[in-house]
């Protein structure tokens, strides 16, 4: 199940990461308005998401390592989201404050999602139980 989720999350960033590309506008609204050079920020996660998406399917031996950097990535673009909810920014469809807020209450769950099917934190949590005892 985990590697289904993994594909999956990684088939994810991968459609997002181009859709940067195709959809600059869109993404543009999750650009807090304090970020210089907006359309920049939007190409460079863009090629970062690619990134991420072929880490995620490809680097079966550092997946743990690339289900922690995912996870981090998930937490650093989270206030372009707040910022597109506290700035009443409509793109994707989230045209209302509800929607935009409903939004906000997904982002966590990216960030469990990368950690569990990448093993991140059954990883992590293992070494830590095995210090632990030595």
């Amino acid at each position: 199940m985990a590697t289904i989720a993994r594909w999956v999350l990684a088939a994810f960033l991968f459609f997002a990461g181009v859709s940067h590309f195709a959809s600059t506008d869109a993404f543009r609204a999750q650009v807090p308005p304090w970020m210089p050079a907006p359309v920049a920020v939007v190409y460079v996660s863009g090629v970062i998401e690619i990134a991420l998406a072929l880490a995620l399917a490809f680097l079966s031996k550092k997946r743990a390592q690339v289900g922690w950097v995912v996870a981090a990535f998930f937490v650093i673009v989270f206030p372009g989201n707040i910022s597109q909810f506290l700035t009443h920014t409509s793109a994707f469809g989230l045209d209302t404050d509800a929607a935009r807020a409903i939004r906000l209450l997904f982002q966590p769950l990216l960030v469990v999602w990368a950690l569990w099917c990448t093993g991140a934190w059954s990883t992590w949590r293992s070494r830590r139980v095995a210090t632990a005892s030595e």
